[in-house]
C-alpha cells in the first residue's frame, strides 16, 4: 500500500514522504480498515515535529482520526465485521495518511449515517473533545455565554456547534475575515476578528460587563492571559491546548480573587480511564448529527498526494474549517 511516513522529525512538508510499504495486519483486538477519509489535525503536525505528548517510534504514519471500511479483524474482535463503515482513532505507527490503517476495535465506532465519509472522519477527535469539555468538565448550561478561541479551526469549530446545540450564546474569536465567515456559518452569535478587535472588550459589551461563563481555549499563551480579563463570576476557563506556541503559567491568586475555575482537558485519557463514556459521547454526537444540529464544516477535500502540503498549511494556521484527504 501507499502511506505517508515520517522517518525523521521536522516540519511536515520536509519530513512526510509517500512510500510503498507492506499492508498492515490486524493483531488481537484490532481491525484493519481501508481509509475512506482522513482529516488533518494539529496533533499530526506536532507528531511530525516530535512535540506531541504521544511520540511514536520512527518511522510512523500520522493521521490521528479517520473514516474507513473494515477489511479484516484480529483475534477476539466481535463488535465490528468486514464491510462495516466506521470511524475512530488510528493506532500508531499505522495512521490514517495511508490506503490502509489500523484501529483498536474497542475504540472503533459506527460512522454516523447522516454524514458523508469526509464529515464522519472529522466528527471524532474534535467533537469528542468539545463534548467532554462542555458537558463533562464545565457543565455548560442553556443561556450561558461561551467564548471560543480559534473558532474556525478543528476543535474550535466543533465547540461552536456544540455550544449552540446546548443552548448557549456563542462568541467566536478568529483571525481574518475568511475565518470570520466560517464562524458565522457554524452558528456563532458574535464573531470577533482578533486582527481588528479586542475580544475582551467585545465580550464585556455583549454580556453587559459580566463576562463569559465558559472560555474554550485551544490557543494558550497570550490568548489565555487575555481571557482572564473577561471571565465571569463562577466562570470556567477550559485549557484545551497550546496552538499559540507558549504554555502559559496561571496566576492562581487571580483565579481566587475573581472566583473562576481553570479546567484542563486531556480527552485521550478517557479512552483508557473511562471508555464507556467515550462510547456514550459517540452516541450523543451521532444523535445530534442525525438531527442536523452538528455537521463538520469540510472546507477542502484533497487527494492523498496532497497530505504534506495540507498538514503544513494547517500547522501554519492558514487553513479554515476542516481539511480532509480522500484517498
Amino acid at each position: 500500500m501507499k502511506a505517508w511516513r515520517v522517518a525523521e522529525l521536522g516540519e511536515p512538508r520536509d519530513v512526510l514522504r509517500l512510500e510503498d510499504v507492506p499492508d498492515p495486519v490486524a493483531g488481537p483486538g484490532q481491525v484493519v480498515v481501508r481509509v475512506l477519509a482522513v482529516p488533518a489535525n494539529f496533533p499530526d503536525a506536532l507528531m511530525c515535529r516530535g512535540l506531541y505528548q504521544v511520540r511514536p517510534a520512527l518511522p510512523f504514519t500520522p493521521g490521528a482520526e479517520l473514516c474507513g471500511e473494515v477489511m479484516a479483524v484480529g483475534a477476539g474482535v466481535t463488535t465490528v465485521a468486514p464491510g462495516d463503515r466506521v470511524i475512530g482513532a488510528a493506532t500508531m505507527p499505522y495512521g490514517g495518511f495511508a490506503e490502509l490503517a489500523v484501529l483498536e476495535a474497542a475504540m472503533t465506532f459506527p460512522a454516523p449515517a447522516a454524514l458523508d465519509d469526509a464529515e464522519a472522519a472529522a466528527l471524532f477527535i474534535g467533537y469528542q473533545t468539545g463534548w467532554f469539555a462542555l458537558h463533562r468538565r464545565t457543565s455548560l448550561q442553556p443561556g450561558e455565554t461561551l467564548l471560543v478561541h480559534a473558532a474556525a479551526g478543528g476543535v474550535g469549530s466543533a465547540a461552536v456547534q456544540l455550544g449552540k446545540a446546548a443552548g448557549a450564546t456563542v462568541i467566536g474569536v478568529v483571525g481574518g475575515e475568511e475565518k470570520a465567515e466560517v464562524a458565522r456559518r457554524l452558528g456563532a452569535d458574535v464573531v470577533v476578528d482578533r486582527h481588528r478587535e479586542d475580544f475582551v472588550a467585545v465580550v464585556k459589551e455583549h454580556t453587559g460587563g459580566r463576562g463569559a461563563d465558559v472560555v474554550y481555549d485551544p490557543v494558550g499563551g497570550d490568548t489565555y492571559d487575555r481571557s482572564t480579563k473577561c471571565i465571569a463570576f463562577e466562570g470556567r476557563i477550559l485549557v484545551i491546548g497550546f496552538a499559540g506556541g507558549r504554555i502559559q503559567e496561571a496566576a492562581l491568586n487571580h483565579a481566587l480573587i475573581k472566583n473562576y475555575s481553570i479546567i484542563g482537558l486531556h480527552w485521550g485519557l478517557y479512552n483508557t480511564q473511562a471508555p464507556a463514556v467515550v462510547r456514550e459521547c459517540h452516541d450523543e454526537l451521532t444523535a445530534l448529527a442525525a438531527r442536523g444540529l452538528i455537521r463538520p464544516l469540510v472546507s477542502e477535500r484533497l487527494g492523498l498526494d496532497r497530505v504534506a502540503d495540507g498538514v503544513q498549511r494547517l500547522a501554519d494556521g492558514s487553513t479554515v474549517g476542516r481539511v480532509v484527504f480522500v484517498p
